[in-house]
C-alpha cells in the first residue's frame, strides 16, 4: 500500500472536480464518498441533490471563519493505493483506512472534536483521495509536520493487519521519481525515459569518468548536455544545473534541473568530494607483471565482498558507491552488444548506492583511480577480461545486496536484486566465446591430466566435485588447474579461495565460473590461445565520450 501527499494547494474546489470527474483518460468510474469527519458530508457521487459547490463549501468553513489566520495553501490532498495484486476491499475497510492515515499524520487525530474536516473519495477499486482543509475547530493548524514518513509508517502496519502485500520500504533517500506529466511529455517526444532520467544517467556517468570537477562539465558539455554554474560572490562554484538542448517548457526555454533534484549525491557539493584528487598510488603488480587498468578494477572489485563483510559502515558504503560508478562506466568501454544489460544494471544499483550511512570516501579511491583509468585506454580485444571483470562486480553486487539486507535497508537489497540479474546476464554473453576457446584447450589434455587435475577438485571440494566434474564446463576449468599450476602456484589452495564467495551458490555452472576465478586470481594470461582470437572491440578515442539520450538505460 501506497501513499502518495501532494503539495498543499489553494482550491479546494478544484480539487473535488478533478476526484469526481472522469479523470484524465475516462479511468474514474462511480466517484462516491466511503467516510467523512461527521459522516454527513454532501456527497455529489451518489446523492443527485448534493453538488460539488455545497461540498467544497462545507470543507471550507472553518478557512473562512480563520480570514487571515488560515493558510494561503490550505488544501491537503493524499492518495492511498493498494498492490495490484490485492484483494478489492469494501468501501468500509477503505473508510477505516482513512481515518487512520488521518490519525497517523496528524490531521485528524482519533477523539479530537476540533479536527480538519475531511472527506475520502473512491473513484478505482484500487485507492482513495482523502481531501482535508488545514484549519481546525479551533482556527489553529493541524500538527502534521512529517507527514509522509507517519502515513507510510501506517500503512505497513495495515499491510499486515489486512493481509496485503508488503510493500519494500524505503528510507527517503532514493532519486525523485519523474512526474506524470513529465512521462507524458516524455511518450509525445518519441522517448522511453524522461529528461530527467537521461540527464540522472549522463550526469552520473560523467562523475564516474572524469577526473576532476572540471572536467566534469566538460564531459556533461561533450555529451550535448546544457550546463549552467553558479558561483559564490567569492568565485567559487555554488553548484550547476543542466538541461537537454531540446526540452523547453511553455515558454520556449531550458527546463533545468540542479544535480540535487537528479540525485541526492549528485549535488555539487558531493560530486566535488568524490573527485576531490588524492595521491596516486604506483600500478599494482601480479606475479610480476604490470597490471592493466581493466585487471586493476578486477582486483578492486573482487575486494569489495571481503570490504563489506569486515569493514565498518561508512567504509562499506564507500565501496558500494564507487562499485555505482564502476557499473555507471561499463556501457562506454564495453563492446556494443553487452551495453543495454550493462546500462540496466547501472540504471537499477543506482538506488542501492545510497543509504543514510556517511561514506568515507577517501577508503575507495584505488578503485575510483582505476575506474577513471578504463575509460581512457583502449577496451582489451581479449573477451576474457571483460568476463572475468562482470565476474567480480557480480559477486560484489551481490554482497551489496546481502550488505543492504542485513541493515534492513529494503529498497537497496532488492535494487541490488535486480542489477545482479541484468549483470548475470551480460556475464553469460561476455563469457561464451573466451570460454569456449579455454575449453577447447581443455578438450586437449591428456587423459591423465584430467585424472591429475579431477583429483585435486576432489581434494579441494569435496562436496562440489562431482557436480563440477560432471558439468559440461569441466574441462576448461581443467585447462585453467593446469595454467595455474604452470605459473608455479598451488592449484588446490587457488580452487579453494576461488569458491568462498558466497555467489557461487546461484552460478548455473559451477565450474565456469571458478574457471575466471582461477585466471583473476592467478594472474594467468587471459589472451586467447594461437590462431584465435577474442571479440574484436573498434579502438575508442582517449577522452570519455558520453551521450546525452541514454534512453536504453531504464529505472
Amino acid at each position: 500500500m501506497i501513499t502518495k501527499i501532494g503539495k498543499a494547494g489553494a482550491n479546494t474546489h478544484g480539487v473535488l472536480r478533478y476526484l469526481y470527474g472522469s479523470g484524465r483518460a475516462n479511468e474514474h468510474t462511480d466517484p462516491h464518498l466511503v467516510a467523512s469527519w461527521d459522516g454527513f458530508a454532501p456527497d455529489p457521487g451518489r446523492d443527485e441533490s448534493a453538488t460539488l459547490t455545497q461540498l467544497a463549501t462545507v470543507l471550507d468553513l472553518r478557512v473562512k471563519q480563520a480570514g487571515d489566520r488560515a493558510p494561503e495553501k490550505h488544501v491537503w490532498h493524499c492518495s492511498v493505493r493498494a498492490a495490484p495484486e490485492d484483494r478489492i476491499l469494501t468501501d468500509d475497510e477503505w473508510a477505516v483506512i482513512a481515518r487512520r492515515i488521518l490519525n497517523a499524520t496528524g490531521i485528524a487525530p482519533a477523539g479530537d472534536p476540533d479536527a480538519c474536516r475531511w472527506v475520502a473519495v473512491r473513484h478505482a477499486e484500487d485507492h482513495i483521495h482523502i481531501v482535508a482543509t488545514k484549519v481546525r475547530g479551533d482556527l489553529t493548524p493541524p500538527r502534521n509536520w512529517n507527514d509522509f514518513p507517519r502515513a507510510d509508517k501506517e500503512c505497513a502496519a495495515i499491510e499486515k493487519e489486512y493481509g496485503l502485500r508488503q510493500v519494500v520500504r524505503g528510507d527517503r533517500t532514493a532519486s525523485k521519481r519523474p512526474t506524470r506529466a513529465e512521462q507524458e511529455k516524455a511518450l509525445r517526444a518519441g522517448h522511453t525515459a524522461t529528461p530527467r532520467e537521461r540527464l540522472r544517467a549522463t550526469v552520473r556517468t560523467s562523475v564516474a569518468a572524469a577526473t576532476g570537477t572540471e572536467e566534469f562539465f566538460t564531459i556533461l558539455r561533450s555529451a550535448g548536455v546544457l550546463v549552467d554554474i553558479q558561483h559564490f560572490p567569492s568565485g567559487d562554484i555554488r553548484g550547476y544545473k543542466v538541461a537537454l538542448p531540446g526540452d523547453k517548457n511553455a515558454k520556449g526555454e531550458p527546463v533545468w534541473f540542479s544535480g540535487s533534484t537528479l540525485g541526492p549525491d549528485l549535488s555539487y557539493p558531493k560530486i566535488r568530494e568524490r573527485l576531490t584528487p588524492t595521491e596516486s598510488t604506483p600500478t599494482g603488480r601480479h606475479s610480476g607483471r604490470r597490471r592493466s587498468a581493466w585487471q586493476q578494477v578486477t582486483d578492486e572489485a573482487a575486494r569489495i565482498p571481503d570490504v563489506l563483510a569486515q569493514a565498518d559502515d561508512a567504509v562499506g558504503q564507500a565501496h558500494i558507491t564507487v562499485l555505482a560508478e564502476t557499473l555507471d562506466a561499463l556501457p562506454l568501454i564495453a563492446p556494443a552488444s553487452y551495453k543495454p544489460q550493462l546500462a540496466q544494471a547501472a540504471a537499477a544499483f543506482e538506488r542501492a548506492s545510497r543509504s543514510r550511512i556517511r561514506a568515507r570516501h577517501q577508503q575507495a579511491q584505488a578503485t575510483r583511480r582505476a575506474i577513471k583509468a578504463i575509460v581512457r585506454e583502449p577496451a582489451p580485444k581479449d573477451g576474457a577480461l571483460l568476463a572475468i571483470l562482470l565476474d567480480a562486480l557480480l559477486m560484489a553486487v551481490v554482497a551489496a545486496q546481502h550488505w543492504h539486507h542485513t541493515r534492513h535497508h529494503d529498497q537497496q537489497a532488492e535494487a541490488a536484486r535486480q542489477a545482479a540479474e541484468h549483470l548475470r546476464a551480460a556475464y553469460q554473453a561476455a563469457a561464451v566465446q573466451p570460454l569456449t576457446v579455454i575449453h577447447q584447450r581443455g578438450l586437449r589434455l591428456t587423459v591423465t591430466v584430467q585424472q591429475r587435475q579431477a583429483t585435486i577438485v576432489r581434494q579441494a571440494l569435496p562436496a562440489l566435485a562431482e557436480q563440477i566434474l560432471t558439468e559440461p564446463g569441466w574441462p576448461a576449468l581443467a585447462a585453467a588447474l593446469t595454467d595455474t599450476q604452470a605459473a608455479g602456484h598451488d592449484p588446490a589452495a587457488l580452487l579453494t579461495q576461488a569458491a568462498r564467495h558466497r555467489e557461487l551458490a546461484t552460478a548455473t555452472s559451477l565450474s565456469e565460473v571458478l574457471t575466471w576465478r582461477l585466471h583473476r586470481l592467478g594472474g594467468l594470461d587471459p589472451q586467447p590461445a594461437p590462431h584465435t582470437t577474442g571479440t574484436p572491440t573498434p579502438p575508442r578515442a582517449t577522452t570519455p565520450s558520453i551521450h546525452a539520450d541514454r534512453s536504453r538505460r531504464t529505472r
